[in-house]
């Protein structure tokens, strides 16, 4: 992988061109002290932005570690040969026009080619990129204001959109960011290669993700891998939530798994935390930086107000927090400490008896810390400081830093609403020991993506991958279920037909009853074509006969079903093969009770996913009825995987709908392939 760390922590920076933003980029680092060298270069301009400028390239004192390139396209890919052959550490590229214009432009890809061309070896970011802010080091290749300031150590975030880095910078939650960083076009350096570089600083605490597309694969894994290895949680927020699958996919699972469903199932696998907004991912990010990841999801609350500690009960509804009940020696410590009017619970009501005295305010914050909650938290909203007088607060900051002290656990201090916790007022509390965050729902959010981190296991193989076919076409089912039983799949016995007469023959080879399908349609049930149940040679002759279809398909009729699955793989370009697995038959679309994984996939995870859907009851015998047999229907998984293995350059989507789950078997009842040649 190439090193990046002199580009990213340069000791000198350059910047190439006269106008505002170079000038910008001049000023800014003048404004966060950057300690080496800033040469702008300049051919008319004496000075930029009070700096002596140099007129070419060749100018300057030495090879520069970093460069700001601030003129246009065709000037840009000829400014990079050049510093690419004066041994510069690198380069950001601000111009636009390149491959992300191509419809506009008509030679953006060409010059693209040229970009890289030029640049060889040397590192570039962009081009259509803003560039990065080096908090750590004063650094700045930034062309615009932004909202940060100098840290000793932080939270790396990168991103794609460089307006989105802009306001990422101007937060005011007391998140320490270290990096803020942009992709551009990933023209040469993507983002799973930026974020290594970003992982090896010992200073960066976690990787933050603003992600609009993964793109590779295999390097996003080694980029977790990395990440993994120094001890580092990762957050994502991934855009891109609305995309689905094209609605005139053939089967049930393309239009239940888009590439979010494909997305959510990759970072799922990988332990990186996804969230679904931009204030969760810098909580989430906060909280993981202070407290690291989380052993689990209990927490013990504290508040002065019953309305907010029932504010926190009711936020914390369906999700996987929990809120374990008070121990016998809580309980004995906190009467002691409260007297006889509270009520002792947890979310704690510790009411306003003891209020502004320090010491009893720290017992009680002690007391619920050192019980069985992986993480207590005091909810404190803090008065708005242009019209009020917050003074009354302070026994908060000296009773939280002196629980600290004593039990040396987390304890965090969360607002209700985000901006009742003031930036000044989060400094203050981190300065005690204490992890400022704003906003329940975000932090409980927080909560629960640092718990996912804390509780995953080491990484899985790598990801099924595959080359695209260029056509592909639909399997009749006959030779789809021929194709699956080959990889081990249980499929109904069956036999084909061309006319009534030999769809009778067939049935009474194969043995009553037997189901009767017209061959030729995807989906037969909705046209007519599937008869279920038939007894006898007159009652397959009387369907038959019903059939508008190309032929039949005989098979026996499987008996003892004691559910119906759907079991399907859809081919995502941007993320492997997606394995759904859920509720099936008829109904799949309305209940849509379904969970999705990428290939490739274990039994544990087969029972895993099982467990997790809403019919699991059913599964596993409900109200005194039989269960499923959970191992056959491993092996079917199991066997569609395999199959997915030895087809992986050829498949678009398999689905099998029903997968008829017995006391003892897994059948698939019904199979579609759609494969290229």
């Amino acid at each position: 992988m190439r090193d990046l760390s002199r580009l990213i922590q340069p000791k000198s920076i350059a910047v190439i061109g006269g106008g505002a933003w170079c000038t910008s980029v001049v000023e800014q680092c003048r404004k966060m002290a950057f300690s080496g060298p800033v040469w702008p270069v300049h051919p008319s301009k004496a000075k930029i932005a009070g700096l002596p400028a140099c007129a070419r390239l060749e100018d300057l004192p030495a090879p520069p570690d970093a460069v700001f390139i601030g003129v246009n396209r065709h000037a840009t890919v000829d400014v990079v040969r050049q510093l690419r052959e004066m041994g510069a550490g690198g380069a950001v590229c601000f111009a636009s026009g390149f491959s992300e214009a191509q419809a506009e432009t008509g030679d953006g890809a060409n010059l693209q080619a040229a970009l890289l061309e030029a640049a060889g070896e040397m590192p570039i970011l962009g081009p259509n990129c803003y560039g990065f802010i080096n908090y750590l080091d004063g650094a700045l290749l930034w062309p615009d204001q932004h909202g940060g300031a100098r840290v000793e150590s932080g939270v790396a975030v990168l991103t794609q959109s460089s307006n989105m880095a802009i306001n990422i910078s101007m937060q005011s939650r007391g998140l320490p960011l270290a990096y803020v960083t942009t992709a551009g076009n990933q023209a040469q350096t993507g983002l799973a290669e930026l974020g290594h570089t970003l992982l090896q600083d010992p200073r960066v605490t976690v990787l933050a993700l603003h992600i609009e597309g993964i793109g590779d694969v295999p390097a996003f894994e080694r980029l977790v891998q990395t990440a993994r290895d120094l001890g580092k949680p990762v957050v994502a927020l991934k855009a891109g939530k609305s995309a689905r699958a094209q609605a005139a996919a053939v089967s049930h699972t393309a239009s239940l798994a888009g590439s979010d469903t494909g997305a959510r199932a990759l970072l799922r696998r990988l332990g990186v935390a996804q969230v679904d907004s931009l204030p969760a991912l810098l909580e989430t990010a906060k909280l993981l930086h202070y407290a690291g990841p989380l052993p689990g999801v209990s927490l013990a609350s504290l508040s002065c107000s019953g309305g907010e500690a029932s504010l926190m009960a009711d936020s914390a509804e369906g999700r996987k927090v929990a809120f374990p009940d008070l121990t016998l020696v809580q309980r004995d410590r906190l009467r002691e400490t409260l007297g006889p009017m509270v009520a002792l619970a947890n979310p704690l009501d510790y009411h306003t008896f003891i209020w502004n005295d320090a010491g009893r305010m720290a017992q009680v914050f002690a007391i619920m810390q050192e019980g069985a909650a992986d993480l207590t938290c005091v909810i404190i909203d803090f008065p708005r400081t242009d019209r009020c007088d917050p003074g009354a607060w302070d026994c908060v900051f000296e009773a939280g830093a002196a629980a600290v002290a004593e039990t040396g656990r987390p304890l965090v201090l969360v607002s209700t609403l985000p901006e009742l916790l003031p930036e000044a007022m989060a400094a203050r509390a981190a300065a005690g020991g204490m992890i400022p965050m704003q906003g329940l729902d975000d932090f409980l959010t927080a909560v629960e993506a640092a718990a996912f981190i804390g509780q995953c296991g080491p990484l899985p193989a790598p990801v099924v991958q595959g080359d695209r076919p260029k056509g592909a076409r639909v399997l009749a089912e006959a030779e789809a279920k021929r194709a699956l039983a080959s990889a081990g799949l249980d499929v109904p016995r069956a036999m084909v037909a061309d006319t009534v007469d030999e769809a009778v023959a067939a049935a009474k080879e194969i043995g009553f009853p037997v189901v009767l399908k017209g061959m030729g349609v995807a989906h037969k049930t909705e046209a007519g074509l599937v008869a279920l149940g038939l007894r006898d040679a007159l009652e397959v002759e009387e369907a038959a006969k019903g059939m508008a279809c190309d032929g039949f398909l005989l098979e026996e009729m499987i008996g003892g079903g004691v559910a119906e699955l759907l079991l399907g793989v859809v081919r995502d370009p941007a993320h492997g093969f997606v394995l759904t697995l859920g509720a099936g038959g008829t109904l799949t679309e309305i209940l849509r009770d379904t969970v999705s994984l990428i290939l490739p996939v274990t039994e544990d995870e087969v029972f895993g996913a099982l467990d997790s859907l809403r019919i699991a009851p059913v599964l596993a015998g409900y109200r005194g009825r039989p269960g499923t047999n959970r191992a056959a229907i491993a092996r079917a998984v199991l066997a569609v995987q395999d199959y997915v293995g030895a087809e992986r350059d050829r498949l678009e989507e398999i689905e099998i709908n029903p997968l008829i789950c017995t006391t003892d078997r897994a059948v698939a009842a019904d199979a579609l392939i759609r494969k290229g040649d």
